[in-house]
């Protein structure tokens, strides 16, 4: 299949190479020259623009970092729109607003194209390992279209619903994984603060019913200090506001999220943006004036 796919970040550009490995052509629209000379050297054809990228290609993916890039990219000047050919399927990876996909595939489907929203979990080493947990919403003919290309980047695939489920899955997703920081976070610091090894701390727990992926691999990172991002701080910020936006609009509590929420806004505010979500331990630290580690 011929794929355009924009957004080749941190995740975007481990996913389009298995897509490339698989044997399919793959477009692109890069202004920045060293990026742009490495792709074309991976195979990659660079493209002026998305709506030129929309004009040669069955299937446009978006890894784009919040809602209005995908707006933009989509129906902004020179646009995906501008250049898209009926029957093409729009499929965005990135994790923005449930409402606007919607509204986005319901104006991608007036022109005639297919649209699903397919975001994802697993971070940047589920992105080089096509290990990615991919979270669909679509009708069941477009999501069987694409299928073989989800399955080139990822293995827990699961359509469940109409546009729309899959963005709502991911935010349920991102509630999960910053409480669970935010808990991981509080009992190191509680243990260091009260005089134990915090990673002798962690060794134990790791036996027992507190064990969860969070606290294998983030607990680490509070105690190595280790917070290159896999996945930006700012990105889990910003996935968590769209959960308390959705929550108000559906009159519902969600305090643990806000919570987690004005933590990360705290380190955000402290220069931490760019950071990994690990480093939500940093906002507890700032108000224990002590550290898990060192």
């Amino acid at each position: 299949m011929k794929i355009g796919f924009i957004g080749l970040g941190i995740m975007g550009r481990p996913m389009a190479g298995h897509l490339l490995a698989a044997g399919h052509g793959l477009y692109s629209c890069i202004n920045r020259t060293p990026l742009a000379e490495e792709l074309q050297k991976a195979g990659v054809v660079t493209c002026s623009d998305p709506a030129a990228v929309a004009a040669e290609v069955e299937c446009v993916i978006l890894m784009l970092p919040d809602t209005p890039d995908v707006d933009h990219v989509l129906f902004g000047p020179d646009g995906v729109t501008t250049g898209l050919r009926p029957g093409t399927i729009v499929m965005d990876m990135s994790s923005i607003d449930p409402i606007a996909t919607r509204d986005f595939a319901k104006r991608i489907e007036d022109l005639g194209g297919a649209y699903i929203d397919a975001p994802v979990s697993g971070g940047e080493v589920g992105a080089r390992n096509a290990s990615l947990t991919i979270m669909c919403g679509a009708k069941a003919e477009t999501f069987e279209k694409v299928k073989p290309l989800l399955e080139a980047m990822g293995k827990n695939i699961t359509l469940v619903g109409n546009v729309g489920a899959g963005q709502i899955t991911k935010v349920a997703n991102q509630i999960i994984v910053a409480l669970n920081i935010e808990a991981v976070a509080e009992a190191l610091l509680f243990a260091s603060r009260a005089g134990a090894d915090p990673a002798r701390v962690r060794e134990a727990l790791m036996g027992g019913f507190a064990a969860s992926r969070v606290l294998e691999v983030h607990g680490q990172r509070m105690i190595d200090r280790s917070f290159a991002p896999g996945f930006r701080l700012s990105l889990h910020q910003k996935d968590l506001n769209l959960a308390l936006s959705g929550a108000r609009t559906l009159s519902l509590s969600l305090p643990g999220t806000a919570s987690a929420q004005q933590l990360m806004s705290s380190c955000v505010a402290n220069g931490g943006g760019d950071k990994d979500h690990s480093a939500l331990v940093e906002a507890l630290e700032l108000a224990a004036n002590h550290k898990v580690s060192g």
